[in-house]
């Protein structure tokens, strides 16, 4: 019989256009023990995200604020922009009875696993190859040509620190992506 495990902090991460925002929304529709933890940025609004659901929009100002405050556990500047997750998101999950979900960088899912390693579980969502990733990026059409070199640079960097993480999984293709991640969700207890 395999043996259950615990944790109330779940940490999807991957490179920029690896799968993690695609499983993290296949997680939340399919198991009801799961909150969503919705991270601040700085970054522009894209069509059909909403504030507050997809991300906390907030000025580079405010977010500093919330740095100095100590109202950040984790945060971190990406391409001129900060993303971070708020500390009350995490402390209200770990009194609740219900699993917190976050969709990070590798970064973030680090700096989360040092401030609560007990109740943390990282899952790095890796790509097949940096060729598929870069297909992936320009198929979505939301970024420029400049700009996805630079995610590609920064997808080497992380995918080097996947062996940093309790579980890693390629995402080939959506099926087996979801079925991994089920696997996963039976043996943590979502």
């Amino acid at each position: 019989m395999m043996e259950n495990y615990s944790k109330k902090l779940i940490v999807l991460t991957s490179p920029s256009g690896g799968g993690k925002s695609t499983l993290a929304r296949y997680l939340m529709k399919k198991y009801s023990g799961l909150k969503f933890s919705v991270s601040a940025t700085t970054r522009a609004k894209r069509p059909r995200e909403t504030d507050g659901k997809d991300y906390f929009f907030l000025s580079k100002e405010e977010f500093r604020f919330n740095i100095d405050k100590g109202r950040m556990i984790e945060y971190e500047e990406i391409f001129g922009n900060y993303y971070g997750s708020l500390r009350s998101e995490v402390e209200n999950a770990l009194k609740g009875s219900y699993k917190l979900l976050f969709d990070v960088d590798v970064k973030g899912a680090l700096s989360l696993r040092k401030a609560y390693p007990d109740d943390t579980l990282l899952i790095f969502i890796n790509p097949p190859s940096v060729e598929v990733l870069k297909e992936r990026l320009l198929n979505r059409n939301t970024e420029l040509f400049d700009e996805i070199s630079r995610r590609l640079e920064r997808a080497k960097m992380e995918i080097n620190q996947a062996n940093l993480f309790d579980i890693v999984i390629v995402n080939k293709d959506l099926a087996e992506l979801y079925k991994a991640a089920d696997e996963v969700a039976k043996l943590y207890d979502f």
